[in-house]
């Protein structure tokens, strides 16, 4: 077992390496290429080998979400890798869903699943009419619907099971509205759909219901892997800063408050951390603990990412509001990260409801 961990420690700090200097090259504020994504391989990394993917599991895909939050990077990927695979890994397999998991993995198709970032939202259904099933619904802040071809969705059909519609996201019936966010490295859309017609219904593997529940998850996971990412940029930026910058003639990191200050965003940075690799490797193994450990992960780094990116600001004298730093960059992105897919308050708060059952004497 300990030659398997320090396999997977080797196998990550390469992956690790190879991602940041891949996207060290893409400029400030511009998306990383798609094409470069799908040709390093990382969209395929949870897929079978039979539709050319590497067989690995979420723990290498949360390497490249952590970079990604590092970099500030605005791709899809997030979107595509953790939920579009993910909900694909989960279905019943088939000729269609076989040929869209191929086209995924090969970079010429971009699904995205249509799950609320901002917070529960009623079902998408599907009603027998006259004229065949119909899919009814909406959903809002579903990252990256703007940017999506096809469409994942999760409906209620008529037997009260839980399926995913596969469907064309510029099909009649269906719209994409983008919304605007304060992060600029992100996209968001709100997905309606108008009695539109499905071209494929899909059943997960087992209990559907669990199913869809272990997919908000891993998006909660995958945000708390992106807000660890930015985390460990902002402490590391603050560091650099504080060896440079002079007051009074002195450093400003051999001020006690500035030390102080760094000191703490590594304290939180490290238990961050923690909360995230139990997370992903109760994510990674399907454990029984998943649901505790994402919300675990996801309430404190996406709080501790906010507050961290805020005192990396501070140190840098608050170049951020003045947009000569890029400082600000990650304190949006960290703002926003911290209300996706349930605020810090909601998770504690279903971490609260597990002692409601207990009875004390």
């Amino acid at each position: 077992m300990s030659t398997r961990i320090e396999d997977l420690a080797e196998l990550h700090h390469e992956l690790r390496a190879v991602a940041r200097d891949l996207l060290a090259k893409t400029a400030a504020e511009s998306a990383v290429d798609w094409s470069l994504i799908a040709r390093s391989g990382w969209l395929g990394l949870e897929a079978a080998a039979e539709f050319d993917g590497a067989e690995a599991t979420f723990a290498e895909v949360a390497v490249i979400l952590q970079e990604l939050g590092r970099a500030a990077a605005r791709s899809p990927y997030p979107a595509v890798a953790a939920l579009g695979v993910g909900a694909l890994n989960e279905l019943e397999p088939g000729q269609d869903r076989d040929e869209l998991l191929r086209d995924t993995v090969s970079g010429t198709t971009i699904p995205v699943l249509a799950l609320p970032g901002e917070a529960a939202a009623a079902p998408f259904r599907l009603t027998r009419t006259p004229h065949g099933v119909l899919l009814d619904g909406t959903a809002t802040f579903v990252p990256d619907a703007p940017t999506a071809d096809r469409l994942l969705v999760p409906a209620i059909d008529s037997a009260g099971a839980t399926v995913i519609v596969h469907i064309d996201a510029r099909a009649a019936g269906m719209s994409v509205a983008r919304q605007p966010v304060l992060d600029a490295t992100r996209d968001f859309g709100s997905v309606v759909a108008d009695s539109a017609r499905p071209e494929s219904m899909w059943r997960f593997h087992g209990d559907s219901d669990h199913a869809l529940r272990r997919l908000h998850e891993r998006a909660a996971v995958a945000v708390a892997c992106d807000s660890l990412g930015l985390s460990e940029a902002m402490l590391d930026a603050a560091v650099a800063h504080a060896g440079v910058r002079e007051q009074f003639g002195r450093k400003i990191g051999s001020f006690q408050a500035v030390k102080h200050a760094c000191a703490d965003m590594l304290v939180r940075v490290t238990v961050a951390r923690k909360l995230v690799e139990a997370a992903v490797r109760s994510q990674t193994g399907d454990r029984a603990d998943a649901a505790v450990t994402a919300s675990m992960a996801k309430s404190y780094a996406c709080a501790a990412a906010v507050d961290i990116a805020g005192k990396a600001m501070q140190l840098h004298g608050g170049m951020g509001y003045t947009w000569e730093s890029g400082i600000h960059v990650y304190l949006k992105r960290a703002t926003l990260n911290r209300s996706l897919f349930g605020s810090p308050a909601q998770h504690r708060r279903q971490l609260a409801e597990r002692y409601s059952s207990i009875e004390y004497s």
